[in-house]
């Protein structure tokens, strides 16, 4: 069984579906259909912590490199969302994030260095140097 966070890009979902049959896998999309609102609300407050890794630079931009998923995030991203399309999870690629904590880790991610780079028409935030520490001591320095 192959699990895929995807919640309603259909043209993605019939790529997933593809390679699993070909791989001779099934499929399972738990947040398929689900309100995209909802499901970031649920992500932030099921304690996971992540940062936005990746944007399209005519939504959202370098700016939005390296920000918390949060509830800060999503008001700002919905008064975004007035006057551009763009969807609360990223579902058409508007921005992609990377997981740095959550509830069952028993580490998290430290990000130590990290620089922006533009490519084509996306922004990235490439991580140079990183650590493992534990949830309950305070970074150094």
């Amino acid at each position: 069984m192959g699990v895929f966070g995807d919640i309603d890009f259909n043209e993605h979902r019939q790529w997933i579906e593809r390679v699993c049959s070909a791989g001779g896998l099934a499929p399972h999309l738990p947040l398929w259909g689900q309100n995209q609102e909802e499901t970031l609300k649920d992500f932030i407050r099921s304690g996971f912590e992540s940062l936005v890794v990746a944007t399209k630079a005519d939504l959202l931009g370098e700016k939005w490199l390296g920000r918390k998923i949060d509830a800060a995030f999503l008001t700002d991203l919905n008064e975004l969302r007035k006057t551009k399309e763009i969807t609360s999870c990223g579902e058409a690629g508007e921005y992609h994030t990377y997981v740095i904590n959550r509830p069952l880790f028993r580490k998290r991610v430290e990000i130590r260095e990290v620089s922006k780079e533009i490519k084509d028409d996306h922004w990235f935030l490439r991580i140079a140097k990183c650590a493992l520490r534990p949830k309950n001591k305070a970074p150094k320095g």
